[in-house]
């Protein structure tokens, strides 16, 4: 398996990752649109291959802290996508350990996720809400713990707080549901 940045010319194939591993066009479509939104820029979109064939997608987007009188950088994780028949072998975990590393060698200071509370503190995230992090919208109780964020510099948690700030296309009350 390898792992590369994804190019203008691998849209098709990453719509086809979406779509085969949610089974619906709604993550496929977001995908599209935040490709193509000049507020989700800087983007970093890898690609996962197995034997030459696209099976793994991750995209990370720009945000920003309201309440935060610095300048931390900040991105969201949304979405991941394995292919089914590629699922469970590690590949996931791969797109994010990359993903993280080149963010962090780029200067960003954390990474937020809404997403599985069960999946992603095996790779590093914890609970955002009781580290002083609001989601875009409002996340229910029961699933507080799925708002999730990595620091990827000592000591940044504790310093800032505030309501996380999405892309544009990202901004949409149906999105923050899980």
């Amino acid at each position: 398996m390898y792992i590369r940045e994804a190019s203008d010319s691998d849209l098709n194939e990453v719509l086809l990752i979406e779509r085969s591993a949610f089974g619906q066009d709604q993550e496929a479509e977001l995908v599209r649109e935040l490709l193509g939104d000049s507020s989700a820029k800087p983007i970093l979109s890898l690609l996962a291959f197995k034997s030459d064939r696209p099976v793994g997608h991750i995209l990370f987007t720009t945000a920003h802290l309201t309440n935060s009188k610095n300048t931390t950088s900040i991105a969201i994780l949304a979405p991941l996508a394995i292919v089914p028949d590629a699922q469970k072998q590690g590949i996931g975990g791969k797109l994010i350990e990359r993903g993280l590393q080149l963010l962090s060698k780029s200067g960003v200071d954390l990474v937020f996720v809404l997403g599985h509370p069960e999946y992603y503190p095996r790779h590093g995230f914890k609970p955002a809400g009781c580290l002083g992090f609001e989601a875009p919208y409002p996340i229910s109780n029961e699933n507080s713990d799925a708002w999730m964020v990595q620091a990827l510099r000592p000591n940044v948690i504790g310093s800032v707080f505030g309501k996380v700030v999405c892309a544009d296309a990202l901004n949409k009350p149906e999105y923050w549901r899980e």
